[in-house]
């Protein structure tokens, strides 16, 4: 058994450094260099109309409207795909970047999620172009509808979208399992179990501790409760939860900046100065290279923001919304949310602590970067400082579950029928609990090499979609922003949703 895992871990190790190497990155970032060149940098040429459009709308009655059957508010959609991307990585992810990367690695996150910004929009504008009803009469869209009607549409390129749509809907399944439910209800655990029971001498049951046991059951219960109930009800607890949270984080993080304002200059210093590099000082290790400051800063700022998997493409597709490129901006945000505002934040909250030096860029001895932000939260705050963060990991982590779950019944749904996706929903639940109790680390490792190899497919299929993507650029551009009357509205691919939609559009006048 241990000959076998050990080759299984081998093999996962090469895989994983295929996807999430130097493959994987670049052609993550050129994709998303692409999609800025291609769009002309909409996220900062067209930057106040995608701002007012999006955060600057939240309290209009279009971005809440849900009188839909089988759709969401934009805003639901929003909320239902930060759920999902505002997870452990935006906590422990950034502060691992930096332990590894140097505080250099934040630059390269940034630069990943202005990147992604365009790579988001792009996937979501496919989405809706693409998306059909099911069954249900709810909205069903994603990676793997574009990839078999928009490049399986060119010619002799039929079969070719077929295969790609069915493998990336396959590792959409199998990566909800572990880095969307079992990954982060672990996480859940041991946080809450170190906070608030660490110094509890529990009986076990199984080999395992009965406080997990408990823990898995009542998340398990509760995600029940949430998931059963299908997309409208995710949505719903998304709605209510993904804002409270996010605000009242970034609230703590905010004070934290305040009580070490003055090495606030430092930090952006060492931001910039160690993009390119952490040099050997004289007792430390090896120095960082150019090349780790690169892969830990992109790698964590995809595994935050999710800009590339096409796995949020699947909830903003749900939306009410009739215009391509009007949901597309959404994505916009949401990169900018998770990873601008939320990962930013974290990272000073990391780089204040001092377990970075900010003139050397070293990580101190014995620094973990699993509680560093938790033990930054401490400094300051005490112990509720720890409890908050522990409290704040629940709910980040907890929603990630609620959005992925929507994404792997997605997935199912396009590969099994919207039965197969209930069958799913049950299965999800039941392994929520598995989370709790589960000890190897290789079950993560697998998964997180699942979610790598979602984004391969994807990306192909947004690269080969970029004519469209600048078509359904430019006549949003012509109409919304030009304010051309003349132009008509490319809003699907399906001459009935087309004309359905062109028609609700021209008599309503909203989109």
């Amino acid at each position: 058994m241990e000959q076998f895992l050990s080759n299984l871990t081998s093999i996962n190790d090469a895989v994983n450094s295929f996807a999430w190497g130097w493959f994987g990155l670049i052609l993550l970032l050129g994709t998303g260099l692409i999609c800025t060149c291609i769009t002309k940098a909409f996220q900062i040429t067209h930057l106040p109309h995608w701002w007012r459009k999006t955060i600057g709308s939240v309290f209009s009655k279009d971005a809440h409207k849900k009188n839909e059957v089988g759709a969401v508010s934009q805003f639901q959609a929003l909320c239902t795909a930060l759920a999902a991307t505002i997870g452990t990585g935006n906590i422990a992810g950034v502060a691992a970047a930096i332990c590894v990367g140097g505080p250099g690695a934040v630059f390269w996150m940034w630069m990943a999620a202005f990147l992604g910004m365009m790579t988001n929009y792009s996937e979501n504008i496919l989405g809706i172009y693409y998306r059909r009803r099911n069954a249900e009469n709810e909205w069903s869209g994603g990676a793997m509808y574009y990839l078999e009607d928009g490049l399986g549409s060119y010619k002799g390129m039929k079969k070719v979208g077929k295969v790609l749509a069915i493998i990336f809907a396959v590792f959409a399944v199998l990566a909800s399992f572990g880095i969307g439910n079992m990954g982060q209800i672990n996480k859940i655990t041991l946080n809450i179990e170190s906070a608030f029971f660490s110094s509890v001498s529990a009986p076990e049951f199984l080999g395992v501790s009965v406080v997990n046991w408990v823990i898995g059951i009542v998340l398990m219960v509760i995600g029940g409760f949430i998931i059963l109930g299908g997309l409208k009800r995710i949505a719903a607890f998304a709605e209510k939860v993904v804002p409270f949270m996010a605000l009242v984080y970034v609230i703590g993080a905010l004070i934290i900046v305040f009580v070490h304002i003055s090495s606030l200059g430092a930090i952006f210093a060492a931001i910039f100065k160690f993009a390119w590099g952490v040099k050997a000082v004289e007792g430390a290790a090896a120095g960082i290279v150019i090349k780790e400051v690169i892969k830990a800063g992109c790698k964590r700022g995809v595994f935050s923001n999710e800009a590339g998997l096409g796995s949020s493409v699947m909830v903003h597709s749900n939306s009410t919304v009739k215009e391509p490129v009007k949901q597309g901006l959404w994505g916009i945000f949401e990169v900018f949310a998770d990873t601008i505002v939320v990962c930013t934040m974290t990272a000073i909250v990391v780089l204040s602590s001092g377990a970075i030096d900010l003139v050397t860029g070293i990580t101190a001895e014995g620094t973990n970067d699993a509680t560093l932000v938790a033990q930054s939260f401490g400094n300051v705050f005490g112990k509720p400082g720890e409890w908050f963060i522990a409290v704040a990991v629940l709910l980040f982590a907890f929603t990630t579950v609620m959005g992925w779950s929507h994404y792997g019944s997605k997935s199912v749904e396009y590969l099994a029928g919207v039965k197969g996706a209930k069958i799913y929903r049950v299965i999800f639940v039941i392994m929520m609990i598995s989370g709790a109790v589960m000890k190897s680390s290789l079950a993560w490792d697998i998964s997180d090499t699942f979610n790598g190899l979602m984004m391969i497919p994807n990306l192909i299929g947004v690269l080969s979609l970029t004519p469209l993507v600048i078509k359904l650029t430019n006549n949003y551009v012509a109409r919304k922003i030009k304010g051309d009357t003349s132009v008509e509205p490319m809003l699907s691919y399906d001459s009935a949703i087309q004309a359905e939609h062109a028609k609700f559009v021209k008599e309503t006048g909203e989109d």
